[in-house]
């Protein structure tokens, strides 16, 4: 009697333990910056922005790229707008578009 009480118990305690475990929704996030460098190997884009968000300052920093065909957007000096999809401690830049460059001031 013993044995079937464990595991019974065990076969209502069992799928219970995942359930606490809750996974972080991903935030999405605009960006707008300059492209100041590329890593075509690691798919990162070194991006010079303003703040993101609730997440971030104002800074320079490298950012993975996905899917691949966003990445091929870029080029060093572009201006550029996008999406940082933050979830948990990983992050990466989607939606890329290219905008197009300001005007040449007039002398």
């Amino acid at each position: 009697m013993t044995r079937r009480r464990m595991l019974s118990a065990c076969a209502v305690l069992v799928p219970l333990a995942g359930c606490g475990a809750k996974k972080e929704q991903a935030r999405r996030y605009p960006i707008q910056g300059v492209v100041k460098a590329l890593d075509p190997g690691a798919r990162t884009a070194t991006i010079q922005h303003g703040r993101i968000g609730d997440w971030m300052e104002a800074m320079t920093m490298e950012y993975p790229v996905a899917p691949d065909a966003d990445f091929q957007k870029l080029h060093v000096g572009d201006r550029m707008e996008g999406t940082v999809v933050v979830a948990d401690v990983k992050y990466y830049v989607t939606e890329v578009k290219v905008l197009p460059a300001p005007p040449a001031p007039q002398p």
